[in-house]
């Protein structure tokens, strides 16, 4: 959406409200103007104590800052409320927003739900004469963060991300852990990296263990900012992921990858116009409730046989899929 906006309107001003943990993935974007943090665990605490003037002077500046035009591309009631706390006089949004959120808005957009989030997303920029047809999807890594991955990852290397939030979207750890021993015996990389966030270290003990006395397997599970975890996979020569953030940062920096999919339906949410990178064995008398750990069981009929043979072929000649041209990364002007 940024980007198709300020390719509709390059001399505007393009500002992004964001929960303040998601910052780093935003920052260096260059259609981007400014972020705004919204810090909703410390004004959650703050409130909880009777403390609101933090939380009011916050909402304060969304107003003085007498935007034109506001988007909820989230469409819950917390973004809905902030849209017309600004008093913008264009209000935009999904005409079946959740949560009644569609009452703060003036401009009301058909965007099924069952279309894919990107798509949705895609109809509020056309609704304001932005291309819809061809998105551009591209991550920006920080140069910081990328000379230091240069520095520390010199050679070809592949990325495991082996955990989720949700057990039900975890291929076995088993699995992922012999894929890793077969692929570091592979000629076209030289290193493994294994990445995860803080809380995940022990989704993935089996495979942190092994690659304790691994040289040329690095474990950075909980050791990474979002900002480095997107360096790191803007380089990839291969990403091997379940549904998480680490997917989905692959799609962003065109990386070669698999996605193990299970409970979670791709042509919603999965990996944007890469289905031939989904490896997934659904039914139609599954549950697709992930959240329930027994939705396991549509992962583990991913087999490791398929999962290493569509690794290799990526490795051998990477699938890809081209987009837009524009401005370079951060990685490409390095």
């Amino acid at each position: 959406m940024l980007a198709a906006l300020h390719e509709r309107y390059p001399n505007a001003r393009i500002d992004w409200l964001v929960q303040n943990s998601f910052v780093q993935a935003i920052e260096h974007h260059p259609a981007l103007h400014k972020v705004i943090p919204f810090d909703r665990k410390t004004f959650g605490v703050q409130c909880r104590k009777g403390k609101f003037k933090p939380l009011l002077a916050w909402l304060r500046s969304l107003k003085h800052s007498e935007y034109d035009l506001v988007i909820d591309a989230q469409g819950l009631a917390r973004s809905g409320f902030f849209a017309w706390y600004t008093r913008s006089a264009h209000r935009v949004g999904y005409r079946d927003a959740q949560e009644l959120a569609w009452v703060f808005l003036n401009k009301r957009v058909d965007a099924p739900r069952s279309m894919h989030t990107v798509d949705r997303m895609m109809r509020l920029s056309a609704s304001l004469g932005a291309k819809a047809d061809t998105p551009d999807l591209r991550l920006y890594a920080g140069p910081d963060e990328l000379s230091q991955v240069i520095m520390e990852y010199p050679d070809r290397y592949a990325v495991i991300a082996p955990t989720s939030r949700w057990a039900g979207k975890c291929w076995p750890i088993e699995r992922y852990t012999e894929l890793t021993k077969r692929l570091i015996e592979r000629p076209e990389i030289d290193r493994i990296i294994i990445v995860g966030g803080p809380g995940e270290r022990l989704q993935c003990a089996p495979l942190l263990e092994y690659a304790e006395d691994q040289p040329y397997i690095n474990d950075r599970v909980g050791s990474t900012s979002i900002a480095q975890l997107m360096a790191i996979i803007s380089r990839a020569k291969l990403v091997v992921a379940n549904d998480s953030a680490a997917l989905h940062m692959a799609v962003g920096f065109d990386r070669p990858m698999v996605a193990l999919l299970g409970p979670t339906d791709p042509s919603l949410v999965g990996p944007y116009r890469r289905d031939n990178d989904v490896i997934r064995h659904a039914r139609d008398d599954d549950s697709f409730d992930f959240k329930k750990p027994e939705s396991v069981e549509v992962m583990e009929r991913i087999t490791l046989d398929e999962v290493y043979d569509a690794c290799v072929q990526r490795l051998i000649a990477p699938v890809v899929t081209a987009q837009k041209k524009a401005a370079p990364r951060a990685a490409e002007s390095l």
